[in-house]
This record gives C-alpha cells, structure tokens and sequence, in this order.
C-alpha cells in the first residue's frame, strides 16, 4: 500500500484517479506527484519521457482530445497545480469493453488529486477557472506523425462539459468525429 498515494479505480480499466496524500504542517504542505516505485501498483512499468506544463487563461475552454498511435503511445499523468479542470479520458482501445466511452475528475490544487491515463486513451479537458496550469508527465516522446485526436463535441463520445465551450484552438476544433470505420487503437 502506498504512502503517498491513494489510487483508486474508475470504471474504465487501467484509468486511475489518483489523490496525493500531502504532509503539511505550520509552515504549508509536501506532496510527491510520481515515485515509480508507487506506481507500479496501477501497472505503471514505463518511465516519464517528458514533463509538460500547460497554462489555459480562459475558463470554459477545451484542450483536446489527444492521444499518440504506437508505437509512440503514451501514457499520462496529469496534475492540475493552478485552478481547477474538469479532466477527461476517452477509451480509444480497440476490443476494450468500455471502447467510446468516457470518464472525467475535478482536477484541482487543492483536492490534490492525479488522473493516471494508460495508453490507448485520448485527454482533454476544460478549465473551471481562469489561469489554469496542468502538468503533464509523459510515457514517450512527442511524435507529431503519430499524434491524432477525437473532436472534443463529437456527438458518439458525448462528454457531459461542464460550462460552455467558450474556446478552442483551430487544431482542435477542426478534429474529426469518429466515424463509422474507426475500430479504434490497436496496442
């Protein structure tokens, strides 16, 4: 059992919400956001190829959603350290039993809490707040040949957003819908 970590289960299997068990004391708080060690309990063999860090200024706005094809697959774990988010994981993987469809947490700095997104899945999400900041640890290196991406409105995932989509950026809103052909990603 983890020490700085609680992982729990979401519906989709291998999707994990993670909350970081903080110390704090009179002078504020520490908390650990990876140890391999610890991950391995959610099946987390690989190792973090990068760190990203996004800030979104806009509440209401929608990044995503984005996945990589393999061989440049990734998994991600993602952070909110500045505001809140509505964060959202779609199963992409062909033959999944749960293939289409979706799961969402409240990423915030104050809840503390992680969404663990093995690959095979595609990420979004959308700001809760103005200023926004996410980190992103990554399980491989950005491809762009092998980058893809499901429009985060397509109406057979169906995500429940929060607020209104009051912005995109033009890669994301011109992403295609999943159409009838599409088996999904194949690991």
């Amino acid at each position: 059992m983890s020490q700085r970590f609680d992982f729990q289960k979401t519906s989709l299997e291998g999707l994990f919400k993670i909350d970081r068990k903080p110390i704090t004391d009179s002078r504020g708080a520490f908390s650990r956001f990876f140890c391999i060690e610890e991950f391995k309990e959610v099946g987390f063999n690989d190792s973090i190829q990068q760190i990203n860090h996004s800030i979104t200024k806009q509440k209401g706005t929608v990044r995503g959603l984005h996945f990589q094809y393999p061989p440049f697959s990734e998994t991600k774990i993602v952070s909110c350290v500045k505001g809140s988010v509505f964060d959202v994981a779609v199963d992409l993987r062909q033959n999944s039993p749960t293939f289409l469809q979706w799961h969402a947490e409240i990423l915030s700095n104050e809840n503390q809490s992680t969404l663990f997104i093995p690959d095979g899945f595609a990420h979004g999400f959308q700001t809760l707040e103005d200023n926004c900041e996410l980190l992103y640890l990554v399980s491989n290196i950005y491809a762009p040949d092998s980058e893809g991406g499901v429009h985060a409105l397509d109406s057979k995932i169906a995500i429940n957003w929060p607020l209104e989509v009051v912005k995109m950026s033009k890669r994301d809103s011109t992403q295609s819908n999943i159409n009838k052909g599409f088996k999904g990603i194949e690991l």
